[in-house]
């Protein structure tokens, strides 16, 4: 469902977080066009994965947050991904070719091995390479 996948990313981004309220359906329909009984569906879900809570005669709220600090505006990771699409840019990829490949590579990484799919973070090897050292 379209509004319970934009809530997330929102969330995910860190541009919607616990205590922030989400518009109400009326906002939404006026908005999107989207049938009511949608948005409410859209909240129910949310709420019965424990993201957002409804309050009668308040609102519906933000309970939990799904940002993480790898995913936020200032991370490297980020701005490894914004050189990455500037290059593709450069090379004449547009959106949808960008999106089928990163779509393609994700699908291709979860199918790997874990211990191949999760490699040891940077940090970890320079702290293993480190202790090495010192042992020897």
């Amino acid at each position: 469902m379209q509004i319970v996948q934009q809530t997330k990313q929102a969330m995910r981004l860190g541009l919607l977080a616990p205590g922030d309220r989400l518009p109400t359906a009326r906002q939404v329909v006026g908005m999107t066009a989207i049938n009511p009984n949608t948005v409410h569906k859209a909240y129910r879900e949310l709420e019965h994965e424990g993201l957002v809570e409804s309050r009668r005669g308040a609102g519906t709220f933000v309970v939990r947050s799904l940002s993480r600090p790898e995913t936020a505006g200032d991370s490297t990771l980020r701005a490894g991904l914004l050189q990455w699409l500037q290059q593709a840019r450069a090379a004449g990829v547009d959106r949808d070719d960008v999106t089928a490949l990163f779509t393609d590579l994700i699908e291709e990484y979860d199918a790997l091995p874990r211990e191949v799919s999760r490699p040891i973070p940077p940090d970890t090897n320079a702290m293993q390479q480190n202790s090495m050292e010192e042992t020897e």
